[in-house]
């Protein structure tokens, strides 16, 4: 179309675009209206539909639904100048904004395949195109404008045309398109225009990438960004709808294949294994006392309570007292006989030695103890418990 508003303008409004595309988003329910000049939701977790009223101050709503948006306004413009906006919904990166989960942006050379699916709906007035937007750059921009615009225009209602001149004609996807080139001020142009309105086709968008590169700076290193479907609007606009959108881009590796594997660790590197590689969750820290073994139980399954213990702890360690008599016989030990007797302790009790003397034929037992040895069992609550 010849657009001298567009040419001119053209910085302006979409760096205007750029700050109010992302001003309102969310995840659009059952019959969402949005106003807003820049204002733009969710679908299916999927897509976004945005309503940009990038070049006019005459209102315009969308009422998004789970497949599309219908488009009500009432603009009037020139239609020798820029349209007045391009409610859309898109797949892929649009000034930051991205589509949930996309696998775009994608170099060209890595796409195994791109294909959309579109249902438009037409009012019986105004002037307006309902076309697809698909944007290519040398870089995986999406912050800004992408240096090739590729249009295909399923309908044109007035006394509009595409930006620069008619070219040549196509066949693409087994249907006949006239070609349009021309730049805009910001960034060249390919418009494919069908002879008459086209309402419902499934189809494949790398088709007219790879024809986009006969006729452009596009080659195989051009990253693909965006595939946007919506109207452009300089008159009217009311009854203008998408009822169903879809749109796939697959990369050479398989589905979503765009996104490249992370780097390999360096063989030099001592990685620590993550728990959920492992299966495991790591063990708390060991305590610090130095007589705390680190040897786990080999027969309890469970996590010890911490008041039903009745075993000694496999994780303390064992002290010896030695008991000797060097007299005569008694009634624990032998005349001249020596015995060592053991001892359980924890690492938090000190264990004093116990000296046991038997003298002459009565044995008397003299025990040492400050605090009292413990032959009994530790308490519970110094028991090391695993988790």
């Amino acid at each position: 179309m010849t657009r001298p508003l567009r040419i001119l303008g053209a910085a302006g409004l979409l760096l205007a675009a750029s700050a109010g595309a992302v001003a309102v988003s969310g995840t659009a329910h059952a019959d969402t209206q949005m106003c807003d000049k820049f204002a733009s939701t969710t679908i299916q977790n999927r897509y976004v539909v945005m309503n940009n009223r990038w070049g006019a101050d005459t209102p315009q709503c969308v009422n998004v639904t789970n497949g599309g948006f219908a488009v009500t306004a009432n603009h009037s413009k020139p239609t020798n100048g820029a349209p007045a906006s391009y409610p859309a919904i898109y797949y892929g990166c649009h000034y930051t904004n991205c589509s949930p989960a996309t696998t775009l942006p994608m170099q060209v050379s890595q796409i195994r395949n791109a294909t959309s699916s579109i249902s438009f709906s037409y009012p019986g007035s105004g002037t307006y195109d309902a076309a697809y937007d698909i944007w290519l750059d040398p870089t995986p921009k999406k912050d800004a404008v992408n240096q090739q615009e590729l249009m295909i225009w399923f309908n044109r209602q007035g006394t509009i045309q595409p930006v620069g001149a008619k070219t040549g004609n196509a066949t693409i996807g087994g249907r006949s398109w006239e070609v349009w080139t021309g730049n805009n001020g910001m960034n060249d142009v390919v418009s494919y225009v069908a002879p008459s309105p086209i309402t419902t086709w499934n189809f494949s968008v790398l088709d007219f990438v790879n024809d986009t590169k006969t006729r452009s700076k596009v080659t195989n290193s051009w990253y693909l960004t965006s595939i946007q479907a919506g109207f452009e609007p300089w008159v009217g606009g009311t009854g203008l709808a998408i009822t169903s959108f879809t749109a796939t881009v697959n990369g050479s590796g398989g589905a979503g294949g765009s996104t490249p594997p992370p780097p390999a660790p360096s063989p030099t590197a001592n990685a620590v294994p993550s728990p959920a590689v492992n299966g495991t969750t790591p063990p708390a820290p060991t305590p610090s006392s130095p007589t705390d073994s680190a040897t786990p139980s080999q027969t309890d399954s469970t996590t010890p309570s911490p008041t039903d213990s009745t075993t000694p702890s496999p994780t303390d360690s064992a002290t010896t007292v030695t008991v000797a008599d060097p007299g005569g016989p008694g009634p624990l030990l032998a005349a001249g006989q020596s015995a060592t007797l053991p001892v359980t302790g924890t690492a938090a009790q000190t264990l004093l030695a116990v000296a046991v003397a038997m003298i002459g034929l009565g044995a008397a037992l003299f025990v040492i103890s400050r605090p009292r040895v413990a032959i009994s069992p530790p308490r519970a609550q110094h028991r090391r418990t695993t988790h």
